[in-house]
């Protein structure tokens, strides 16, 4: 795990910001602790100033050093309230609307984002992803030119020859149920981008299917061909082919027999699934069969970090997903 070690080490020398909404629940609490003592980021929680501090007392977590907001007294909600009315104009929203809606954590974060006064958001340890990603998506926005979110993960397996050294970035597992072609083309450029700007590797993109070079005939099939001239146009200097079978990705021996030829067969780092049921799937088969560690969902596609966590993540998982925001807000 040297990647990880090297991205919390990243974090540490560039003193990010990173809000926390969910700031009285437990584990978010307990990763505080650890963030600060190991200087990885500046952390913020969001609630009322006095449950955060009695929730961390219950629990005996020490978050001396985190900055505790609450959202339904701070003294920037007209600023905030004024930015939300502006971004949200055509759709009629009034300040009135907007200060209601700045009660909400979730609501609050982004808008600290966007006002520059944090620079990456974690949540997800209570809240659903909607929940999370709908405001973000409202008042963060996309980066210039990219119209999908998507969500990635970094897959630790066991097995250095596969990937780069044993690491390969899987997506889109997170958010896009059933993406078009173009949808699908703008997923493999971020996650490239993804992968370079996390890890350091040369991304190897392997568009998959269940055909590889045209073995198989079916729209699905074409969806990814079609995705894949389209990341092409889009991104000519990356190394991208499909479609290919997972084997065929991976596996050096299968590659030469069903794409000879390829640039990236028998040698992808980065898998983009056809869609979010294989790609959810596959993660979580490559995780629990082959006890790979799975990290993420990193969001891709915003403007800022903004990244969802699962519910049943632990409090290792909120510290490595702030030390990724950290790195995303770096490269933003």
């Amino acid at each position: 795990m040297e990647l990880l070690k090297d991205i919390i080490c990243k974090a540490r020398k560039l003193g990010k910001q990173i809000v926390l909404p969910e700031g009285t629940e437990p584990r978010t609490l307990k990763a505080t602790e650890i963030i600060l003592k190991e200087g990885i980021a500046k952390v913020i929680l969001l609630g009322a100033p006095a449950k955060i501090e009695a929730e961390a007392a219950k629990n005996g977590v020490n978050i001396s050093g985190a900055t505790l907001i609450d959202p339904a007294a701070d003294s920037r909600r007209a600023v905030y309230a004024d930015l939300m009315v502006e971004i949200r104009k055509s759709k009629g929203l009034l300040k009135e609307q907007a200060l209601d809606m700045l009660n909400d954590p979730l609501v609050f974060a982004p808008l600290m984002i966007k006002n520059g006064d944090a620079d990456g958001e974690i949540a997800g340890a209570v809240n659903a992803t909607g929940d999370v990603l709908r405001p973000a998506l409202q008042f963060v926005k996309t980066m210039p030119g990219v119209s999908v979110v998507s969500g990635a993960f970094l897959m630790f397996v066991n097995k250095p020859q596969f990937g780069a050294n044993g690491v390969l970035v899987f997506a889109d597992c997170a958010v896009m149920p059933n993406p078009d072609a173009q949808q699908l083309a703008e997923i493999a450029i971020t996650t490239a981008k993804t992968a370079k700007a996390l890890t350091g590797m040369e991304p190897q993109v392997a568009m998959l299917s269940f055909s590889t070079k045209g073995s198989a005939k079916h729209p699905l099939v074409d969806k990814v061909t079609q995705a894949l001239q389209i990341a092409r146009q889009l991104a000519p200097d990356l190394q991208i082919d499909g479609e290919m079978q997972v084997d065929a990705a991976l596996v050096g021996e299968v590659a030469k027999l069903k794409a000879p030829g390829s640039p990236v067969a028998g040698k992808a780092n980065v898998l983009v699934f056809p869609g979010l049921e294989a790609a959810n799937i596959g993660y979580k088969l490559v995780q629990r069969l082959a006890g790979a560690e799975a990290i993420g969902p990193i969001l891709q596609g915003m403007a800022a970090p903004v990244n969802d966590l699962s519910r049943g993540c632990s409090v290792s998982d909120i510290v490595n997903m702030v030390a990724i925001a950290a790195n995303q807000a770096a490269d933003n």
